[in-house]
């Protein structure tokens, strides 16, 4: 006797010998058969991919194929894809949809199994939160960031920068041309100029001018004083 593919799977959930040990207990008939409560899903994160995970629980290995679309105020607004679940076990068999969800994205999810299974489950709805990696989140900081600094203006050309005063009870130095001494040092650095000879020559004086001097001057005191004497004696002589 031939054994049909769903007889032999009841066995198989059953952990018994035989088709005809299923058939003998009678758990080969709609007891057994696939559900839609044996399929569920989930929106997650695998690393900073957003994906979406149906899984199948079905102990009799029923063909199961997973249709999933986004959802729209209740409309079909895209198509993500469809895979096939073969082989479920009472463990589960789990297929991915890669999908960049949106936070709180809605999606509908078909599971169509044999003449078991033709039906949607709940309506699934993504968490509140994107996938991000790790490292693009900046660390909150307390501080706040400090102002820019406004350019300053471009300063204007001024005058030339004029020369300091000298200082207080200093005269300025004269420089040589001023002072008409020449620098260095030397016997002939002392000679009086020959402007200054000039001078002497047109007064008639030279270094003994001084001391003639003053010896004339007493010689006519000695000789005025020897006048006025002789004139007073010749006054008394005569009286």
């Amino acid at each position: 006797m031939s054994t049909s593919p769903r007889i032999a799977r009841a066995a198989r959930c059953l952990g018994v010998a035989s088709a005809s040990a299923a058939l003998v207990f009678g758990f080969a008939g709609n007891a057994m058969a696939c559900t839609i409560k044996d399929f569920s899903a989930v929106a997650e994160c695998d690393g900073d991919q957003g994906v979406i995970r149906v899984t199948d629980v079905d102990p009799l290995g029923v063909p199961a194929e997973v249709t999933v679309y986004l959802e729209n105020n209740g409309a079909d607004l895209r198509k993500v894809g469809t895979q096939v679940i073969e082989d479920s076990t009472a463990e589960g068999v789990t297929v991915t949809f890669d999908e960049k969800w949106k936070p709180k994205a809605e999606y509908r999810i078909h599971i169509a199994a044999d003449t078991y299974v033709d039906d949607d489950l709940p309506i699934l709805v993504a968490p509140d939160k994107s996938c991000k990696k790790a490292d693009d989140t900046p660390p909150a900081s307390s501080e706040k960031p400090e102002k820019p600094e406004k350019p300053g203006k471009p300063e204007k050309p001024g005058k030339p920068a004029e020369k300091e005063p000298a200082e207080e009870g200093k005269a300025p130095t004269p420089s040589t041309s001023e002072s008409g001494t020449p620098s260095g040092s030397g016997g002939t650095n002392n000679l009086p100029s020959p402007e200054g000879d000039s001078n002497l020559a047109e007064t008639g004086a030279d270094s003994h001018t001084g001391p003639i001097a003053g010896v004339a001057a007493v010689l006519v005191a000695l000789g005025v004083g020897a006048v006025i004497y002789s004139m007073r004696r010749r006054g008394s002589s005569m009286r």
